[in-house]
């Protein structure tokens, strides 16, 4: 058998010459390899009898370690070598011309969002977020909305499958199951079961509902507004709405309608329509020729008031909601509200704002 501590001088005086990262991988596999030279002293191990195996079997595997450590080591110093190389060499002309690439937008759902706040703002409301995954006393009871209500069944609401929670101590909250947020509801109820009245807040968010066509989404972005104070009325109500739109649409000729209607968590009710036009094809808001649909809004039921700790004689409020995404299509002229989530370049590109167009009341909410 070749002396090992000869053919270890050698490889290691080998590795250590090699003169480039090509080189050395040359030498590693001429060494390491399937039919290298130190492989094949590992392989002889199975031919030899216990005492010779006992004997030279250290010395193999520590020819092997040393070989691998060598190469493990030369080749840090060839790549160091080469990084330095490379820094000492390598130049960058900053006159040359340049390609940014794809150019990201603010969304259209948030610039909207953002155009809300300002305006509501400037009402004195204040912005409140909850959780998405809610419970179902908060998403439902809280709110009067009763067991059989269809709102709750599977095919409206997405529950997630676990068992419910054991019943609190407290007698304002009951087991519940857990669900993804069917409104932003909920967080009018966590706000009046945390907070002393009086209240003014606009709570937007993303909300989950089992359904989707050309108007619908699974996920969809919803803005409710709550106010609870003394003495509040349906007129109170009336001009908030009317100050509201008439800022975001930026038209003072936004001419509201509401209609008695039926919420489980207002009374009275009332379906707010505004007025449009057709011009050229496109409905534009503005006066009375014909009417649409926009928002629910009410006064707050007593029972609502009653279930957040509040006493409904002393204290009132209106609530009222509507969709972010149908706000956007009416304002911009978008037809189709799963492009929304589509994130298509292109649309964005072209309904995109810029991340400088930073809606102000002085400057225009759709500036």
């Amino acid at each position: 058998m070749a002396d090992i501590d000869e053919m270890k001088s050698e490889w290691l005086a080998r590795v250590d010459g090699a003169g480039d990262l090509a080189a050395l991988e040359q030498e590693r596999v001429a060494a390491l390899g399937k039919q290298g030279a130190v492989t094949g002293l590992l392989k002889t191990l199975g031919g030899m009898s216990p005492e010779q195996r006992q004997a030279e079997g250290p010395r193999i595997h520590g020819l092997r370690e040393a070989v691998t450590e060598a190469i493990a080591a030369r080749k840090r110093a060839l790549e160091q070598a080469e990084l330095e190389r490379r820094l000492a060499t390598e130049r960058l002309d900053l006159s040359l011309p340049t390609d940014a690439g794809p150019r990201g937008s603010v969304h259209p759902v948030s610039q909207v969002m953002d155009e809300l706040a300002e305006i509501f703002a400037d009402l004195g409301f204040a912005v409140a977020t909850g959780p998405e995954i809610e419970d179902d006393w908060r998403n439902f009871t809280a709110l009067n909305i009763p067991e059989t209500h269809p709102a709750r069944a599977m095919h409206d609401t997405f529950y997630f499958a676990q068992a419910e929670t054991p019943p609190p101590t407290s007698g304002r909250e009951r087991a519940t199951r857990m669900l993804l947020r069917t409104h932003t509801s909920p967080v009018q109820i966590r706000t009046m079961m945390d907070q002393e009245p009086p209240i003014r807040i606009i709570a937007p968010g993303r909300t989950y509902r089992s359904d989707s066509d050309a108007t619908h989404t699974p996920m969809f972005h919803q803005i409710e507004g709550l106010v609870i104070d003394r003495g509040i009325h349906l007129g109170h109500l009336k001009w908030t709405l009317e100050t509201f739109l008439k800022a975001y649409f930026e038209r003072d000729d936004i001419v509201l309608r509401l209609r008695p209607s039926y919420f489980p968590f207002t009374e009275p009710s009332a379906e707010v329509d505004v007025g449009y036009h057709m011009e050229k094809g496109r409905r534009v808001l503005g006066g009375s020729e014909k009417w649409m649909e926009l928002l629910g809004s009410g006064m707050v039921h007593p029972k609502v008031i009653a279930n957040c700790g509040l006493d409904p004689d002393e204290w009132q409020g209106f609530a009222f909601g509507c969709g972010i995404d149908r706000l956007a299509m009416l304002k911009y002229g978008m037809d189709d509200l799963r492009a929304f989530f589509d994130g298509d370049i292109r649309w964005l590109r072209h309904y995109g704002f810029a991340a400088l167009d930073v809606p102000t009341l002085s400057g225009g909410v759709g500036a």
